[in-house]
């Protein structure tokens, strides 16, 4: 860990880390969210009879609705789905995905936000989600860490992940800080590539059925395999962030 941490200053041009927030994903980090996710877009577009690939909801992740929607309209149509079509389908979905959630929370996710809280860090959040049943629940299941002032929702986007503006606009709510004031966990493809845009640490926490190297290449530093897995982690991750100079 030491190693990596000391790269990615390298890499970026600083001397330090001056940790003030950690920025999480929510989907497949807070929430096991994801294979209702999957199955309730599965279902839509099999119903449309348009053709997906395997796994394509997961590489898929963190894209706004609309995005993925136009993803596959342009494979099988040649074309973006008209706002009509968007609104419709991105609705089905959603009513699926209601039905399909178990609204189960990740283990270890509530002791590592609790650690980061502890320790004097801002929690910030940062999903592509736009879907209110999650959004709604998150001061139920982790209450008092979140706040409208410290989320990034679809909602607050131009553009959605992989592109770095949800979590440079998650720095902004972290309190205005440079990259090196964070660290980002994510689960997917195309969140870890837009935190690794922004210049983020990014650590990757692999819930899902893509292999590690999905991860990796798209720019994470270090893969777990569960958020109970970081909790063992994370104390010496903050730690290493106080300490190293290069």
């Amino acid at each position: 860990m030491n190693k990596l941490l000391k790269e990615y200053l390298r890499q970026n041009q600083y001397r330090s880390f001056d940790l003030k927030a950690v920025i999480f994903d929510m989907d497949g980090v807070l929430y096991d969210s994801m294979p209702a996710h999957d199955k309730s877009w599965q279902q839509t577009m099999d119903e449309l009879n348009l053709q997906h690939i395997p796994y394509e909801f997961y590489l898929q992740e963190g894209r706004i609705g609309k995005s993925t929607i136009n993803a596959v309209f342009q494979r099988n149509l040649q074309r973006d789905a008209t706002e009509e079509e968007e609104q419709r389908i991105y609705a089905r979905k959603s009513e699926l995905f209601q039905q399909y959630n178990s609204g189960a929370t990740m283990p270890g996710a509530k002791e590592v936000l609790d650690y980061v809280s502890k320790n004097g860090l801002k929690p910030v959040l940062v999903t592509g989600s736009g879907q209110p049943s999650l959004l709604n629940r998150l001061d139920t299941h982790f209450p008092g860490v979140f706040t409208p002032e410290t989320m990034v929702t679809a909602f607050d986007v131009v553009h959605g992940k992989p592109h770095p503006e949800p979590f440079l606009m998650g720095l902004e709510k972290g309190g205005n800080l440079q990259p090196n004031q964070a660290i980002v966990i994510e689960n997917a493809p195309l969140g870890i590539e837009a935190a690794v845009g922004a210049g983020i640490f990014t650590i990757a926490v692999n819930t899902g059925p893509l292999p590690d190297s999905v991860l990796t290449n798209a720019g994470a530093a270090i893969v777990f395999h569960s958020m109970t897995d970081l909790l063992g982690a994370i104390p010496e991750i903050i730690h290493l962030t106080k300490s190293i100079i290069v």
